[in-house]
């Protein structure tokens, strides 16, 4: 934590400035009475929005079961097919599972794979977050992620905001709530987590604890408040601090991440955000809140708020958002879980969809919901699917792509990839194309200073971007 010690003076409630400039817990007052959604309709009113492209990554945890939702086999057998009804969508030729009743008016927005080939069958957000298996480059760090890709290369739409915000808390299974980490990028492009505490979302909203948490306990002598606005002198300030430490990544990423922090803390930008209570009760209901969590065990709950929480990161300058909803991992009693895990992606994910596209942002902001592998055709004795990674599918929406429409296609029994495979990497690829990086010519540096590429596949779905 940075402790910055200014002029003794208090506020009229009784807080000391002291007490109130303390990185770690952004805890800040409105400015007279402006929420983050009224200043952001202020600007979009004056013409002073800025728009850019964005990503809010869905991470279905654990492998959801392709068969019951977008890839239904009714000529299959009993013991393949399961217990599910297709219902049509205005799309033609497209039915879903009967879970999904609002996703299936709005197929129009959105494009589904079911084809996705090159998973690895471990339960790992990794690859969802970089396009990579998590035994590449792990030398040098691993790959970065699609947030910290985006923030090296585009960098801070606004510099109160981090360009990578991961919403997911730690769970027992820790890579389950993998945000994508910064990878050979090193430490100052990891991604914002303002969930660290464990804590229920709403809970953790309050807490707010940073992603500068981890830092040595750093006390600045001679910084007044007011000089907190003179940037310049306070790197000058922090440079002669540490000018006895090795010019490290530690000390690197120690800059970075004070800078930042002394970003957000002069604007409420990102406790807005996340405060949805600023936000209107309709909109708060049509999302829902993803409660009572079932079938959580070691894994995320289904957090509907989370992807409100999304879009309004986005809508304040966030270029990549990611989150976990639901633990997928249906070894057992898996048309229960689809139920309840299905029924509340339904509910969150249509509303996202229809929000984005009423505030104008859904070409400029692509949302993926997928896992990490597909499930067996096969339904087990305790009337689950196990772990299948020879294919699974995918829904993308938004991001100025050619949507309403299927790639690819499975077997009878949804085994296999019989048309148009497409490959992990080539989402990934698609993704970055999305936010205006061309993956075919851009290189990286990695630790070592070598130039790298960020994908093996380097070009992005031609049915959803050519």
């Amino acid at each position: 934590m940075l402790t910055i010690y200014g002029e003794k003076q208090r506020f009229c409630d009784g807080l000391s400035r002291r007490s109130f400039l303390k990185i770690g817990a952004f805890a800040f007052p409105a400015v007279a009475g402006l929420s983050l959604a009224d200043v952001l309709r202020a600007e979009a009113a004056a013409g002073k929005r800025s728009r850019h492209k964005a990503v809010i990554n869905i991470f279905l945890a654990g492998g959801p079961p392709h068969q019951d939702m977008f890839d239904l086999k009714m000529g299959a057998p009993s013991e393949i097919r399961g217990e599910f009804k297709p219902i049509k969508t205005n799309l033609d030729g497209l039915e879903v599972c009967e879970v999904f009743p609002h996703l299936a008016k709005l197929a129009d927005k959105y494009a589904v794979i079911r084809s996705v080939v090159g998973c690895t069958g471990d339960h790992d957000a990794y690859q969802c977050m970089t396009g990579w298996r998590r035994n590449v480059m792990q030398s040098v760090g691993g790959y970065p992620g699609i947030g910290s890709v985006a923030w090296k290369l585009k960098g801070a739409v606004d510099p109160a905001v981090p360009p990578a915000i991961g919403l997911a808390a730690p769970t027992r299974e820790r890579r389950w709530s993998d945000s994508g980490s910064p990878g050979f990028l090193g430490a100052p492009y990891a991604p914002f987590k303002p969930f660290m505490t464990g804590d229920k979302p709403s809970e953790s909203t309050e807490k707010l604890v940073g992603a500068y948490e981890n830092g040595p306990g750093l006390k600045l002598q001679g910084i007044t408040l007011g000089r907190l606005q003179d940037r310049r002198r306070l790197l000058k300030s922090l440079d002669r601090t540490r000018q006895d430490l090795d010019h490290d990544d530690g000390v690197q990423a120690l800059d970075a991440s004070f800078h930042s922090a002394f970003d957000i803390l002069t604007s409420t930008k990102i406790a807005d955000a996340l405060d949805l209570s600023k936000e209107d009760p309709k909109l708060r209901e049509r999302y829902g809140d993803g409660r009572p969590y079932k079938y959580q065990y070691d894994g995320s709950p289904t957090v509907n708020d989370h992807l409100l929480m999304a879009r309004r990161l986005v809508e304040a300058g966030c270029r990549c958002v990611s989150l976990s909803f639901g633990r997928w991992d249906s070894h057992g009693k898996n048309f229960d879980l689809v139920r309840d895990h299905g029924t509340k992606l339904d509910q969150c994910l249509s509303a996202l969809i229809e929000d984005l596209d009423r505030r104008g942002m859904l070409d400029d902001v692509t949302v993926i919901a997928w896992g990490e592998f597909g499930r067996t055709p096969q339904i087990n004795k305790d009337a689950g699917r196990d772990h299948w990674p020879q294919v699974s599918c995918a829904l993308l929406a938004g991001g100025g792509m050619k949507v309403g429409q299927v790639i690819g296609a499975t077997d009878s029994i949804g085994g296999e990839a019989v048309e148009r495979p497409v490959h992990m990497q080539e989402i990934v690829a698609t993704l970055y194309h999305n936010l205006g990086i061309d993956v075919a010519s851009t290189l990286v540096e990695d630790r070592s200073g070598r130039p790298q590429y960020l994908l093996d596949r380097r070009e992005p779905i031609a049915e959803l971007v050519g």
